[in-house]
């Protein structure tokens, strides 16, 4: 049977391609894998006893949307954190943040968008599932650059007026992945008024926004909520990063009333709600902050770490937020293989988190470094990196 031809064109996972580039080339050095986003902070320490406390809800079936107590959790970190007040009902539990950003696209997107195929807009790099929830609904995905010219975040408002009358959706993540960016409140206010004025939503995919160089990053529908425009915004946060919880796929969707009661009711039929005991593991870190300083701090040592390891290579710049180095090469690819015949270190090619249009694959000429283990693991790669990648600058 023949592939749909919407996903026919879609490019091999970025990890697949990765094992190919590398296949039959022997490591350099101990090898340091610093390709996925997998924090390997500690997590929690009250996760396990929350666990074994509620062991005998393996027994019961979830509650699809998320039980009172998670819902509630989420609700008062949302008041905290961004100084807005979500009820329940303005809120759904998820898998991770992956699952949401691809589903909320099946319930909210419509078929036709002022007579034409919808578009989804989507920054180019990117998180790859947008573009696959772009091929899943039918509609044409338009990459749009976010390189240096644009700091890094899409010039959205730049688009022409006929694609933004047929936009459904606007996917951004802030801070960035991989370029560490962070959209400020004036990027967000004028993102959130060109939706309403050319009827579209924005997926705003905020899984980063607790690990942050200097101040918090605001959030999308805190921004929206004190214009009026909150029904513009689904926002989607997890505890992968926030936590050090990635294995537990915990997160959430947050939007208006029927935004979110059309996902609930396509989760009705397609979900697969959390495990009970990973619900009550969720409301408890949600409701914790102490846990979220102690790693954030780990953070800003790493940063620094970077910033004096790496401060000197020409076209280096820190990320204000995540825990990617998005690094400039001459080519990513022979970069990724020099670094692990010459030194061990794994690291992914920004091209295989970036869409080629018009012949350019703005990805091309970075790399992604993630900083996920520890300070001193951190600063012992990065210097094996630089002796091989950047030889010049030192």
């Amino acid at each position: 049977m023949a592939i749909p031809e919407r996903f026919s064109n879609l490019p091999e996972y970025a990890f697949p391609r990765l094992r190919a580039l590398l296949a039959g080339i022997e490591p350099g050095g101990e090898p340091m894998v610093m390709t996925i986003g997998e924090p390997r902070h500690p997590m929690p320490a009250f996760v396990a006893p929350i666990m074994a406390e509620s062991i005998d809800l393996f027994a019961k079936y979830p509650s699809n949307e998320g039980t009172p107590a998670l819902l509630e959790a989420i609700s008062g970190w949302i008041r905290r954190r961004h100084g807005i007040e979500v009820g329940p009902e303005r809120l759904m539990a998820l898998n991770g943040t992956r699952e949401g950003l691809f589903n909320a696209a099946l319930a909210l997107a419509p078929e036709h968008k002022n007579g034409a195929r919808p578009a989804v807009l989507v920054p180019n790099p990117f998180y790859q599932v947008y573009a696959v929830a772009a091929a899943a609904v039918a509609a044409d995905p338009v990459f749009v650059p976010a390189g240096p010219e644009t700091g890094f975040l899409p010039d959205y408002a730049g688009l022409d007026r006929a694609t933004l009358d047929r936009t459904a959706i606007a996917y951004l993540c802030s801070p960035a992945n991989p370029q560490g960016a962070i959209a400020g409140e004036d990027y967000l206010e004028t993102l959130i008024a060109l939706a309403d004025r050319h009827d579209f939503l924005v997926f705003a995919d905020e899984c980063y926004s607790e690990i942050y160089r200097d101040a918090p990053p605001p959030g999308a529908l805190a921004v929206a909520t004190r214009m009026g425009l909150a029904d513009r915004v689904v926002m989607f946060n997890s505890l992968s990063k926030r936590s050090n919880l990635p294995g537990l796929r915990s997160g959430f969707a947050a939007g208006s009333a029927a935004n979110i009661a059309q996902m609930r009711r396509l989760r009705s039929y397609a979900g697969a709600p959390l495990s009970l005991p990973a619900q009550a593991v969720s409301a408890a870190a949600w409701a914790d902050e102490g846990h979220v300083q102690d790693s954030l701090a780990l953070y800003r040592r790493k940063y620094a770490v970077a910033d004096r390891v790496l401060g000197n290579v020409p076209g280096y710049r820190g990320p204000e937020g995540g825990f990617f180095l998005w690094l400039p090469v001459e080519d990513g690819e022979q970069a990724a293989k020099q670094l692990w015949r010459e030194a061990g270190i794994q690291v992914l090619p920004g091209a295989y988190l970036s869409r080629e249009v018009a012949g350019e694959n703005p990805g091309r000429g970075y790399i992604r470094v993630a900083l996920v283990a520890g300070e001193s693991e951190t600063e012992q790669a990065l210097s094996r990196l630089k002796d091989v990648i950047y030889k010049e600058g030192r």
